[in-house]
């Protein structure tokens, strides 16, 4: 096994900082890569930070993840997590540990926020805590 963590992103999330704050927060997705290397460097781990508005990427690197012996992959799906059957079947057929992150908390929004398929094969979820939902997961990965 690597020392190396995936940290996915879906769509949308390279808006984060000037996305709707009010929800997502001000920090961007480079503020959170930079924290998340700061502390992976601590752990005597390293981040791979990806972001793709584009479904078949996630699932591309969902397998590029297993293939390179990731030690878990870290997946903010972003609206995918709620539509995406690909993306759940691509985790389903992969060993590599992989832990579910959201900004916000979707069971406390919208109806359709409340199904997540991503959810349903990952390892376990972390929501609702802003930009501290990917430290708390780097925290678990570091535990695998």
């Amino acid at each position: 096994m690597s020392d190396t963590v995936f940290v996915l992103n879906g769509p949308n999330l390279n808006l984060l900082g000037t996305r709707e704050p009010d929800i997502y927060g001000h920090d961007t997705l480079d503020d959170i890569a930079g924290a998340l290397e700061d502390r992976a460097r601590e752990l005597g781990l390293a981040i791979d930070m990806r972001q793709s508005n584009h479904e078949g990427h996630l699932v591309d690197w969902l397998h590029e993840a297993q293939a390179y012996d990731a030690r878990a992959i870290i997946l903010n799906a972003g609206a995918f997590t709620h539509t995406s059957i690909a993306v759940h079947d691509a985790i389903k057929a992969i060993r590599t540990p992989v832990i579910e992150v959201h900004l916000s908390n979707p069971h406390t929004r919208e109806e359709f926020r409340h199904t997540s398929f991503v959810g349903r094969a990952a390892k376990g979820s972390i929501a609702g805590f802003g930009a501290l939902s990917y430290m708390l997961a780097l925290e678990a990965a570091a535990r695998f």
